[in-house]
């Protein structure tokens, strides 16, 4: 059976990726920073599910330990883990550390550190996919460092891509408005909503269907699906 690695199973985006991936077959290793009912159906399905820091390098190097000694191989990397942070949550300097520490850190360390066992894995090619972000090309003027270290992460899509190839192939994934939050009010949701050629949430088959079609694809590496509803050209 082949085993994906997906980051930030706890909620929204990665909870329904795992669920799918569960679904078709695979078997899924998952982190999750905080704990929610929902983990538990993950675990019915049987995930294995790992609660930690991805920030705290002792945990992340435990990680990393339990996965190469339990699995030989790895079919692939989904680096969904994620926080959104302001200018405004922290000091200047603790935002962008921590920023750059969950976007990019930790995929580059988690890449190098489980390539042998993508690369190993299997007659066809392996994946990673680093999950980036519109702003990654246009910026953010009140999520500065969250821009940054998202077109860092799609920066380390292309390099890995190169590092890996053939047997690894390394795209990204750039979502914009996927799914709203319960708590995200009318104006809100209607703004938002206004700033696409596809005036809708993207939802969370879209994703999974993105990376259906990359672990699908033979012949795609180094280059990143954008799924922004058309914002681009508004």
């Amino acid at each position: 059976m082949a085993t994906v690695l997906i980051t930030g199973v706890g909620k929204r985006l990665g909870l329904a990726l795992a669920h799918a991936l569960l679904d078709d077959g695979y078997k899924v290793i998952g982190t999750y920073r905080s704990d929610y009912p929902s983990l538990q159906g993950l675990r019915e399905k049987g995930a294995s599910l790992y609660q930690l820091d991805l920030l705290d390098d002792a945990a992340l190097n435990q990680l990393i330990s339990d996965i190469t000694q339990q699995h030989k191989t790895l079919r692939a990397i989904v680096h969904n883990a994620s926080d959104w942070l302001s200018e405004k949550s922290a000091a200047p300097a603790e935002v962008f550390d921590a920023m750059l520490g969950i976007h990019a850190r930790v995929p580059y360390l988690l890449n190098l550190a489980l390539a042998p066992l993508l690369q190993q894995g299997a007659t066809a090619s392996s994946d990673i996919i680093h999950v980036t972000d519109y702003v990654a090309q246009k910026g953010s003027a009140k999520h500065l460092a969250y821009a940054a270290s998202k077109a860092a992460l799609e920066n380390l899509t292309q390099s890995f891509a190169a590092k890996l190839a053939p047997q690894v192939k390394v795209n990204s994934i750039a979502p914009a408005l996927m799914l709203f939050n319960e708590l995200d009010d009318a104006d809100y949701r209607d703004k938002t909503l206004s700033k696409a050629l596809l005036p809708k949430e993207g939802g969370e088959q879209e994703f999974i269907e993105a990376v259906r079609y990359l672990f699908a694809s033979g012949y795609m590496t180094g280059q990143s699906l954008h799924l922004d509803g058309g914002r681009a050209l508004k």
